[in-house]
């Protein structure tokens, strides 16, 4: 699946096509995988008409083959499923050395309607919803123009597949929104077996830094980069427009008895403590006992954490301290890295250890 921020990049770009009266590209999308492959079912990359990418899947063989047969789609307006594996005679994946098999799903863009979806992904997102969005492909191993249904806890948000059986059938047997994982599904339709990509997608991970420190300062910029919606919260409204800090960049003034009622927090959501005041460490982080977010973290040496825990304010609260993974950082720039790293972590349910001891899979099916 897409990153965060590759998703925000290729929402903007199906929008602006959209906007196009005569649209000329091709979406592509992964659908299955096997063994070790460079990105999951659910990743997709847009092929403009002049053979420009946004989002790269890999950015070797595979995706110049991809983007070659993408240009051809776009001219025939026909979809394509294109397997890369040791029986198709595309065996690049076993050239680069990855030794996995993928199918991709290319699909022309050649309507204005054809990505009417994306306002109602867009839209969700925007909201803070976590929701599914199912992609049918194909019926009776024939591949058809897809059409999609995009859904989140209160109802539908959008239906093109307008099969109300066939509807309710996939949304009853979707995965797990926490899960973040894409899979197909085979079900009975009026026209055949109809194969769907079934998807579940959570909003942008959300990071609220605490203080104004030197690490604070560098985990913004590495934090938007990884396409995080980030705020600095600071009680001092001087240190919150100081001219080092990112442009555009959200801050709220709050002490910790206004915390919670001045930023918005969710289940997609971290907190890394950082003012470099003990006393003022602890009344924050007590501020968010009862935050439903993701990930608490809080900086500091071994001796001051032991300070921290001892304080009955945090009793029960379980909170990342020293907040990072351990990579011998010391730098403000290595410690934000680091830290960023255990959020990634958390949120993606990984112990933080070596890819070696993932039993040789970069990305395992």
């Amino acid at each position: 699946m897409n990153s965060a921020y590759e998703l925000t990049t290729l929402m903007a770009a199906l929008r602006d096509l959209h906007r196009e009266a005569a649209p000329k590209a091709a979406l592509a999308t992964l659908t299955r995988t096997r063994g070790s492959t460079f990105r999951r079912p659910g990743t997709r990359m847009l092929v403009l008409g002049d053979g420009q990418v946004v989002c790269e899947l890999s950015g070797g063989c595979p995706q110049r083959d991809i983007v070659a047969r993408a240009l051809e789609v776009i001219d025939s307006g026909e979809p394509r499923l294109v397997g890369y594996n040791a029986d198709s005679g595309l065996d690049v994946l076993m050239e680069m050395g990855c030794g996995g098999e993928l199918e991709v799903l290319i699909e022309p863009l050649r309507a204005i309607h054809d990505t009417d979806f994306i306002d109602a992904l867009s839209r969700c997102l925007d909201e803070r919803r976590p929701l599914h969005m199912a992609t049918l492909f194909a019926a009776d191993g024939k591949t058809v123009l897809p059409r999609r249904l995009v859904w989140h806890a209160s109802g539908v948000a959008y239906d093109a597949i307008d099969d109300t059986a066939l509807v309710h059938a996939i949304m009853s047997q979707a995965p797990d929104v926490a899960s973040r994982r894409a899979r197909i599904l085979s079900f009975a339709a009026a026209h055949g077996t109809a194969e769907v990509l079934v998807e579940a997608i959570a909003p942008p991970h959300a990071l609220v830094v605490i203080g104004s420190s030197a690490a604070a300062r560098a985990l913004l910029p590495l934090a938007s980069a990884l396409g995080w919606h980030t705020t600095l919260v600071d009680d001092d409204p001087v240190r919150l427009r100081a001219a080092h800090l990112p442009a555009g960049l959200h801050t709220v003034c709050a002490t910790p008895q206004r915390l919670i009622d001045a930023v918005a927090l969710d289940a997609h959501s971290s907190v890394v403590v950082m003012t470099h005041n003990l006393e003022q460490d602890i009344a924050y982080l007590g501020a968010l006992r009862n935050a439903p977010v993701a990930y608490i973290g809080a900086l500091g040496s071994r001796e001051r954490v032991a300070r921290m825990r001892s304080s009955p304010a945090l009793d029960g609260l379980h909170v990342h301290a020293p907040a990072g993974l351990d990579i011998g950082s010391e730098t403000p720039e290595e410690i934000a890295l680091a830290v960023a790293a255990e959020i990634m972590a958390v949120v993606n349910h990984r112990h933080g250890g070596h890819l070696r001891d993932n039993d040789g899979a970069i990305h395992p099916s």
